[in-house]
């Protein structure tokens, strides 16, 4: 984690682009199998399924973990905790085949102790036309670089 990045070196207004992935229609079903959600709408690919999407489509909650990985390296942050996941909006479908990517920006810093600082950031997870799929905001705790404690209260929302 040496390559981390500490409280100290994110500014508001920061943004990162993730690099791209495809979601392929195994992984979904392996989605569906590690947590037991079968829904036709993710699973049923028999001609007959008439989806309101016209297609199965990929669980949104794999979207969700899709742009938690993708932007864990985009910004590489020396993370301590993830305290809330908040408004998040499923805003349209991730097709199979799919190719997505997550936007990440830095919205608010507050000082949380000497230890850690609590950054919040705006993410979202878009597909290969542009089009915004997923979005709302992370809460992360933040290391503090160990020559550098955040003074002062934390700051109120």
């Amino acid at each position: 984690m040496n390559d981390s990045l500490t409280f100290e070196e994110f500014r508001v207004g920061d943004k990162w682009i993730s690099p791209a992935r495809t979601v392929t229609e195994d992984e979904v079903m392996q989605f569906a199998g590690l947590t037991g959600d079968f829904d036709p709408l993710h699973v049923e690919t028999d001609s007959e399924f008439e989806s309101p999407f016209g297609q199965p489509i990929a669980h949104g909650l794999l979207g969700l973990s899709l742009v938690a990985g993708l932007g864990s390296d985009s910004p590489r942050a020396a993370t301590t905790a993830l305290v809330s996941v908040r408004e998040w909006r499923f805003v349209g479908p991730i097709y199979f085949g799919d190719t997505v990517h997550a936007e990440t920006e830095v919205q608010e810093k507050k000082s949380n102790g000497r230890r850690h600082g609590l950054i919040i950031w705006k993410r979202r997870l878009l597909n290969q036309h542009g089009e915004v799929l997923q979005e709302g905001i992370f809460e992360t705790l933040v290391r503090v670089a160990a020559s550098k404690p955040v003074d002062g209260p934390i700051a109120s929302s």
